[in-house]
């Protein structure tokens, strides 16, 4: 299996979550071995570009922030991450004229249907991919996630809110083979009533609506058109843990195992996981392996397929 790139550039344009903005967004097409980096254009004073990566990871409390050591810094990155992790997209440059990646419908499925439009690219250049090899976990205030030794990537979650709408959900997804972009990209992220008036007091959340978002309050879903999914909310707690595994830099192959976790949970994770070399290994993909990574053979006719 070789890396990829996609063909074409992408212009998008959309709305900062938290800054209510404008955010113009180009996923410009980058060479083999280059990985997924970020770049302020509106930043000219300093180093502005960002590595996507794990270690770069500076807040978790509402969204994943990256940022450099020259304290360039870009937001909300995990949506984006997901859709270039489950389409298979190994190198990409990601152009913004803010510090947000736009927010969008609140999920990955604009990403991934402007990805897909545009088509993949293969590049001169292997894959390599993080096995795991011996089962990492933490907890912390309730929070439990691991990882452990599988043959494939596969994402294992469960939720536990008071809210009715909500309530408990559990879900178990193989990631091979497109079952991104046909179950979880269009998922939605999704908050109590009670925290959207805690964020907008907190000059948070100014472009958050019910349109990019599932807003509930106690049993009802305040959202027009209520949930695309029955469990939309734990499948979206899935496309995030997917968007920030993907900060590993390349694919891993493992077990996932989420009891309430977050963006600090996966983080941590990850942390710990790169902190013991014994922990896992890092190899030429073969062909194998190939056949069961997330976006391989995944093609625009998936996009029909979405659930």
């Amino acid at each position: 299996m070789v890396q990829t790139t996609i063909k074409t550039t992408i212009n998008l344009v959309g709305t900062g979550l938290h800054s209510g903005r404008p955010v113009r967004m180009s996923i410009l097409p980058a060479s083999a071995e280059y990985g997924i980096w970020f770049r302020r254009i509106d930043i000219q004073d300093r180093d502005n570009l960002i590595a996507a990566r794990y270690d770069n990871v500076t807040d978790t409390q509402l969204c994943t922030n990256i940022a450099n050591e020259a304290g360039a810094n870009v937001s909300t990155v995990e949506h984006l991450m997901a859709a270039l992790a489950g389409c298979g997209i190994h190198n990409a440059l990601i152009e913004l004229d803010g510090p947000e990646v736009p927010i969008m419908d609140g999920s990955s499925d604009r990403f991934v249907r402007e990805i897909l439009t545009v088509g993949v690219r293969r590049l001169d250049a292997p894959v390599r991919i993080i096995r795991v090899l011996e089962k990492i976990e933490v907890e912390f205030d309730g929070v439990q996630v691991s990882i452990e030794p599988h043959d494939h990537l596969e994402i294992d979650f469960s939720i536990d809110f008071p809210d009715a709408a909500i309530g408990r959900q559990t879900k178990t997804l193989n990631m091979a083979n497109g079952a991104f972009v046909r179950e979880l990209c269009s998922s939605r992220t999704f908050c109590r009533k009670a925290d959207v008036d805690w964020m907008l007091s907190q000059g948070l959340g100014l472009g958050g609506n019910l349109q990019n978002a599932i807003v509930v309050e106690g049993d009802k879903v305040l959202s027009p058109g209520g949930l695309r999914h029955s469990d939309e909310f734990v499948r979206h707690k899935m496309l995030d843990a997917l968007g920030d595994i993907a900060l590993a830099g390349v694919p891993v192959i493992g077990r996932y195992h989420g009891v309430r976790a977050g963006h600090a949970a996966t983080n941590k994770l990850l942390r710990k996981l790169f902190a013991n070399p014994m922990a896992y290994e890092m190899v030429i993909c073969d062909a194998a392996t190939a056949r069961k990574l997330p976006g391989v053979g995944v093609t625009a006719s998936d996009i029909s397929k979405v659930a």
